[in-house]
């Protein structure tokens, strides 16, 4: 079954520390993701620090995984770079599941924290990484080994599916 049916969204995570080089393999992924004019606006932040991790875990509600994570990888817009603005969020989206499936790939447990468009959110993370203004912090993705397997389950539906016309 592909990659899709087996992702899930993992927020328990054990002690194991993730690879560079899987670190690597999910920047890869997410690089290859389609943008608005192939403008490809995103840039990355990664954290492994102990301290910085739990503060992240600390800027809203359910931000808790990132604590325990082995990696967080920040995704970042930048304004400068993007071709059409009202765009950057659907590029980064394209990115942000791009390296979900790849980290699935690789064996490992993810999760897609949303932070922008919340101004509070964004606003906090911004100031405590040092991010230039002219780059929004887009989401926080956790990445490291799942403790448990959990069970993916599947969501078609199709009374969600028109044909021609609504």
């Amino acid at each position: 079954m592909s990659l899709i049916f087996k992702r899930r969204s993992v927020r328990r995570f054990s002690d194991e520390k993730v690879s560079d080089e899987k670190i690597e393999s999910l920047l890869k992924a997410g690089m290859q993701a389609p943008s608005s004019c192939n403008a490809q606006p995103w840039e990355f932040i990664v954290v492994s620090d102990e301290k910085d991790k739990e503060a992240i875990s600390k800027m809203h509600k359910f931000a808790k995984p990132a604590s325990k994570a082995s990696h967080l990888i920040i995704t970042v817009g930048n304004l400068n770079e993007a071709k059409v603005i009202g765009m950057i969020e659907q590029d980064l989206g394209a990115c942000n599941e791009n390296i979900l499936l790849q980290a699935t790939h690789e064996g490992l447990g993810a999760v897609w924290l949303g932070f922008h468009p919340i101004e509070e959110r964004t606003l906090r993370l911004k100031e405590y990484l040092e991010i230039p203004d002219y780059c929004i912090p887009f989401s926080v993705i956790c990445v490291g080994y799942p403790v448990d397997e959990g069970e993916v389950k599947l969501r078609y539906d199709e009374s969600k599916v028109h044909f021609d016309r609504y």
